[in-house]
């Protein structure tokens, strides 16, 4: 990722719910680029911001933290991005730090770190449209002087007030290197600061930074220790002596930073906040209703169950859209190349067929970031973690672990990623761990055809919708017991007390809402979409080989009476039959029998392994409709309802009962068939060994529940 012409980078910084990214976009535009920290596995969400008169600075959107004593991940990234200790990334020329108009002495408190780095610092004052509504006035002149001159700026970023001014003040800061005063700490402290940072400086090529050995001397995990390469027992008696000086100033060494720091800005913001006569929000008044101990989890379930349902129901018209595209551009691309079978197949069903069979549940996956962000940006998205917490403390996890949960029922890659915002590293592999229970929108075709052709006409429409939901719910009921078990008993998990900020309530921001809906999208595409299409061409390539002329003459002898279309179907099904998975499906199918697949259905689960969403295609291949079959296509759907076991002691009976469909659905409902999940996991848990053992404890499991589903069923129905 290459920076402006300039070559000059800006950092943006800031408390979570501050409207840091809704500023951002507002600087940038759609001048933006999403990748990766090199050699970190964090997003770097980056754009060009125009300063006027042809100045020209990148800007780099930091996640949300609250102090430089990192916690997660995310937080690790800001302040190794802010020190410039990123590998392949450089220091930032500038800070533009976002705080609370609304509450100024809390998120000064990162200012005040911050002014250790010695980086010029633009401070906004974001969500001034609010302070004005409480009744309080800034005083922006005298605070800007006590912060030694640097620019300050009232913004409502929402509404785009400010912004030009933003762009103003960062030329400014960018041209007078203006920086923010620093605290004035104790002697005692003072002295022992110098003492850690000579230690820690000595036998290296490089003097430790003010700000590097507060890190050192106030923090109790060692990270910043082992990136300067400082050894532990060379520490360890510097950092004994250092603390017994903070004591002897009468400081608790692990509270003495905040207790400067806050005292410092108490001072500081004295005379520039006034306060008025403000009517009163109505956040309090909603979250009475919302955060109540009955109500709210009553309207939490509510509003969930009429977000899935919407996106189902949305989700349905472009999917067919698409599915007709994919159909129409096989009937395109296929006819020219009958003299070259080989080559037919590959590009009308492997790679047309594919990426169709992808592209067919991006609708799904839109329409789902776009909820998503709707929630986030009204400031309800909070509200849910809050109500979730007092489900999640009895699993040892806390309502952090909802976010991902809960975006897990669109993809399960960005929710792993997403758990990088957790602290604890076992709170985090635990949530990881679970991820992949959330029934992701690659399930739900599954769903959608053994309902439309099995539960639907049987049983009723109103039945399908009951079935549907409940599937969506299997994983959860799994995924919690599962937590709890990794969090009491392997893990053991200490608990983590939940402090989060509520956001007020605001209309979102269409257009900030459908840009971040179209990046998620985009990246999803991008990383899943090109490891789907592989595994589709493997599957194809298992599917058409060996290729006997043979095959195609007995079946043509057999069927003398067929139509060209049925014949052509009966021949594409025989060869599947005769291939490498299908011969495969056939040796492994004895080990799916009491879940009562035939081997038509184990060859399409063992398809499915690498991407879920194969299925519903391989279906369409073994039972001589096509490859290109719609997951509603009725052609597809009598198949299945036609087809009988041959032999055995089921001989005759239809093959897709009610047992064996509800076992079908809980197998993909508990089952983790999905090759960049997996991969997915194996980074954010550091290695294979957490992967392996989540991909084979959710097989065996869903081999198991599926089994007794048949069992069970089959024996009463």
């Amino acid at each position: 990722m290459s920076a402006p012409d300039t070559g000059l980078l800006v950092a943006l910084v800031g408390n979570p719910n501050t409207g840091k990214s809704t500023l951002f976009n507002a600087l940038t535009g759609l001048r933006q680029r999403v990748g990766n920290y090199p050699g970190v596995t964090v997003a770097r969400k980056s754009g060009t911001c125009d300063l006027g008169e042809g100045q020209k600075v990148e800007l780099v959107d930091l996640p949300g933290l609250y102090s430089l004593s990192a916690a997660s991940p995310d937080e690790q990234v800001v302040t190794d991005a802010l020190a410039g200790n990123i590998a392949g990334d450089r220091r930032p020329d500038a800070v533009l730090l976002v705080v609370d108009a609304t509450n100024l002495l809390r998120n000064l408190f990162l200012a005040s770190q911050v002014a250790e780095l010695g980086l010029p610092v633009v401070l906004v004052l974001n969500q001034a449209d609010v302070a004005k509504e409480q009744g309080l006035r800034i005083d922006t002149d005298l605070l800007s002087r006590r912060l030694g001159g640097v620019p300050v700026v009232l913004t409502s970023a929402w509404k785009g007030e400010g912004v030009a001014e933003i762009r103003r003040a960062l030329a400014r800061a960018l041209a007078e290197k203006t920086q923010l005063a620093r605290v004035a700490w104790p002697a005692e402290i003072a002295r022992a600061l110098g003492d850690v940072a000579a230690a820690a400086s000595a036998g290296t090529d490089r003097a430790v930074s003010a700000a590097d050995a507060q890190r050192l001397l106030f923090d109790a995990t060692p990270s910043t220790a082992e990136r300067l390469g400082w050894s532990a027992a060379a520490r360890d008696k510097v950092l004994r002596s250092a603390r017994d000086r903070v004591r002897n100033a009468g400081y608790n060494p692990m509270a003495a930073e905040p207790l400067v720091h806050y005292a410092h800005l108490r001072a500081l913001l004295d005379g520039v906040v006034a306060e008025g006569l403000g009517k009163a929000g109505r956040t309090a008044a909603v979250d009475r209703l919302l955060l109540h101990r009955v109500l709210g989890p009553v309207l939490f379930v509510g509003i969930m169950l009429g977000f899935f349902a919407s996106v189902f129901w949305l989700a349905k018209f472009p999917m067919g859209w698409i599915q007709s595209g994919v159909d129409a551009l096989k009937l395109f691309v296929a006819p020219p190349l009958e003299p070259y079978p080989m080559l037919q197949s590959l590009l009308a069903d492997g790679i047309v067929g594919g990426v169709g069979a992808f592209l067919t549940f991006l609708p799904q996956i839109l329409i789902l970031f776009l909820f998503l962000g709707v929630l986030e940006d009204s400031g309800y998205m909070a509200r849910a973690a809050f109500i979730m917490d007092r489900l999640f403390s009895w699993c040892g996890l806390n309502g952090k672990s909802f976010v991902p949960m809960l975006s897990g029922f669109a993809c399960a890659i960005p929710s792993l990623l997403s758990t990088r915002t957790i602290e604890d590293p076992k709170a985090r592999l635990a949530t990881a761990f679970v991820v992949p229970f959330m029934s992701c929108s690659a399930r739900f075709p599954v769903y959608a055809l053994m309902c439309g052709a099995f539960i639907g006409p049987l049983y009723g429409a109103g039945w399908e919708s009951v079935v549907m939901v409940a599937m969506h719910c299997v994983g959860l009921l799994f995924a919690v017991p599962t937590a709890f078990v990794l969090t009491r008993l392997v893990l053991k998990v200490k608990p983590q007390p939940f402090v989060l900020e509520l956001p007020r309530y605001q209309l979102p921001k269409p257009r900030d809402v459908l840009w971040r809906m179209w990046q998620n999208a985009a990246e999803f595409v991008s990383k899943a979409g090109t490891v789907i299409f592989a595994i589709t061409i493997v599957v194809w390539a298992l599917s058409y080989f060996p290729r006997d002329a043979a095959v195609a003459e007995r079946v043509r002898a057999a069927s003398p009476t067929l139509s060209a279309d049925a014949l052509r179907a009966r021949i594409q099904a025989a060869y599947v039959e005769q291939s490498y998975m299908g011969r495969f499906g056939k040796a492994v199918q004895p080990a799916f029998d009491p879940l009562g697949f035939d081997w038509k259905i184990t060859v399409g689960v063992l398809a499915s392994f690498p991407a879920r969403e194969v299925i519903v295609s391989t279906l369409g291949v073994t039972y001589s409709v096509g490859e290109g079959a719609e997951a509603d296509s009725q052609a597809l759907r009598k198949a299945m309802q036609d087809a009988r076991w041959p032999e055995g002691p089921r001989a005759g009976s239809p093959i897709f009962s009610l047992a064996a469909v509800l076992a079908l659905m809980v197998f993909f409902a508990l089952c983790s068939q999905c090759g960049p999940t997996v991969a997915t996991l194996a980074q954010e848990t550091g290695g294979w060994r957490w992967a392996a053992l989540s991909f084979g404890y959710m097989t065996l499991l869903a081999w198991a529940v599926a089994a007794l589903v048949y069992q069970v069923v089959s024996r009463l129905a």
